[in-house]
């Protein structure tokens, strides 16, 4: 029956076992993969379970691989595996072998794409027809589709026992049908038992009971292209992949995974199911949507501008429940050297929380160098924020200094939390985007404001150090009627009519238009004399004019 339904091949899996045999590697490493189909865009959900893969086996000194599952040449999108690759390495998720991004392979254990590894199915497919553990099925979709409908109020649905026609056919049978141009499938012969149970360990969910498979599942389509259960179990084998990373929408086909690697005479494959990532919605929960929600794409923390680094620690804070612990005891310490455990993963679904990914990433910012900062969002503007690459590019040594303002400080401010919020954060440094808004809080009156400016007009210079200028800050604060020391005036306040803040405050609004900012001494220092005298000339004209 074999030679009938596969005359051309003519090795065994034994020339398979010689020609990928197991890898030389340390005691304890772990080979894991990705295993993408070329149909879509880079999904959130794609890339957290994909670095799950990469940090099992980084952190056993194992490899890590892509093979590309491209079976299905219908809904094959050109150029998605590339793009999806490229996706995965701006999070530093590379690849040891494999699939790389310019579509190459890599590696010892390939082909890395299914579509080239035809040969090596049908061969094992064989050994399971000459073992009795497969036969050829020349159902129709329409015989099928009556046996759907017979099982509809069945609990177990699918080609098995009584639905099975085709399992004990003859060898007469088969090559008469085959004879006439059938067209047939090859289905497992399973062995499994209605009444007895399937028991694995998950790496990430413990000890998990099912019934055993008894379904007889399709190996080879008509076309002899396998399927996903039966392509997989023969790729992980002979790529020697010790631990399979995936959703957990495939739990439930675990036992016949588990029994496809028996009648191979496979060791199976150790398995985490990766549990979907979440997000609240009104009081409840529902999984992250590349329909509803624009951060399901992980082309959207790019556009946005996320820092790589950021997203990967955020990742972090929700793939291990003890990182954050972690990473307070190793502030500076490189995110590799954490100890990644696949047992403190959630069993119920990380939860994805955009408030928490924004704190993480000012974090994350707020300890970069100026340089970093200025050569990550300038590369971001340039594809992203023309206006603010165009400002850049005037003076590239002005703009790094912008924004190293209050930077390396021992707790150093936290504006930014994306490369998006550059530009209104420095809007004020340059007068092609400084907005004039002369809104005055605290103590702060117009006419307050225009004997501060009128003052502090004549003895500005932005050549003063950081004291010489805060000197001459607080001495016009008598003249104008305020007190230099702020604890004086909350001792009696009817005294003053305000305190060095205010007066702060008011030079703060005349240059920046804002009353919160960095360093207010950097600021005037980089904006110049001329801008300087410029907008403290303007600001006094308003307020007289408001006064």
């Amino acid at each position: 029956l074999a030679e009938l339904l596969f005359p051309d091949i003519d090795k065994t899996p034994d020339y398979y076992e010689e020609l990928y045999p197991q890898r030389n590697l340390k005691e304890g490493a772990r080979v894991t993969r990705l295993a993408p189909s070329p149909t879509g865009f880079l999904h959130f959900g794609n890339l957290f379970t994909g670095t799950v893969a990469y940090k099992t086996a980084k952190a056993t000194d194992g490899i890590f691989f892509v093979r590309v599952e491209d079976t299905d040449q219908k809904r094959k999108i050109d150029g998605a595996v590339e793009v999806m690759l490229q996706g995965l390495a701006a999070y530093d998720v590379t690849p040891d072998e494999g699939v790389m991004i310019d579509g190459t392979q890599k590696g010892e254990y390939g082909p890395y794409y299914q579509s080239q590894r035809k040969e090596i199915y049908q061969t094992y497919a064989k050994s399971l027809v000459e073992q009795g553990f497969a036969y050829p099925c020349f159902c129709s979709a329409e015989e099928l589709e009556n046996i759907r409908t017979q099982q509809e109020n069945e609990d177990i649905k699918g080609y098995y026992g009584k639905y099975a026609k085709c399992r004990d056919l003859s060898f007469e049978e088969i090559k008469a049908n085959i004879e006439k141009g059938k067209t047939w499938t090859l289905r497992l012969k399973s062995p499994g038992d209605i009444n007895k149970k399937c028991y694995f360990d998950d790496m990430i969910r413990g000890k998990i009971e099912m019934p055993e498979n008894v379904i007889d599942v399709v190996l080879l389509k008509t076309d002899g292209i396998p399927t996903y259960h039966f392509a997989h179990a023969i790729d992980d084998h002979l790529m020697r992949t010790t631990h399979v990373t995936r959703g957990d929408e495939w739990i439930a086909s675990v036992p016949l995974h588990l029994q496809l690697f028996r009648v191979l005479g496979f060791k199976p494959v150790k398995y985490a199911h990766v549990a979907p990532i979440m997000k609240t919605e009104g009081e409840g929960k529902r999984k992250l949507s590349k329909r509803k929600d624009p951060e399901a794409a992980v082309t959207y923390y790019k556009q946005e501008g996320f820092p790589s680094s950021s997203v990967n620690e955020y990742m972090m804070t929700i793939m291990n429940s003890n990182f954050e612990d972690w990473r307070r005891v190793n502030k500076d310490a490189d995110i590799n050297a954490f100890p990644f455990n696949l047992k403190k993963m959630s069993v119920s679904g990380a939860l994805f929380d955009m408030v928490k990914l924004t704190d993480v990433s000012k974090n994350v910012i707020s300890v970069m160098t100026a340089d970093e900062v200025f050569a990550q969002s300038y590369e971001w503007a340039k594809e992203f924020n023309t206006q603010l690459a165009d400002l850049y590019e005037q003076d590239k040594t002005y703009a790094t200094a912008v924004l190293n303002i209050d930077r390396g400080n021992k707790k150093p401010r936290k504006d930014i939390a994306k490369w998006s919020d550059i530009p209104d954060y420095i809007s004020y440094m340059y007068d092609e985007t400084f907005e004039e808004n002369y809104e005055l809080t605290g103590n702060a009156t117009p006419e307050l404001a225009v004997q501060v400016l009128k003052l502090y007009k004549d003895i500005v210079d932005i050549n003063d150090d950081k004291d010489t200028w805060f000197s001459k800050i607080k001495s016009i604060c008598e003249p104008v009627g305020c007190t230099p020391n702020v604890k004086e005036f909350k001792q009696n306040p009817d005294a003053f009519k305000g305190h060095v803040g205010d007066v702060s405050t008011i030079i703060r609004v005349a240059l920046t238009g804002r009353t919160n900012t960095p360093d207010l001494y950097a600021i005037t220092a980089l904006l110049g004399a001329d801008r300087v005298q410029s907008r403290i000339e303007k600001a006094i004209k308003h307020y007289e004019e408001v006064k």
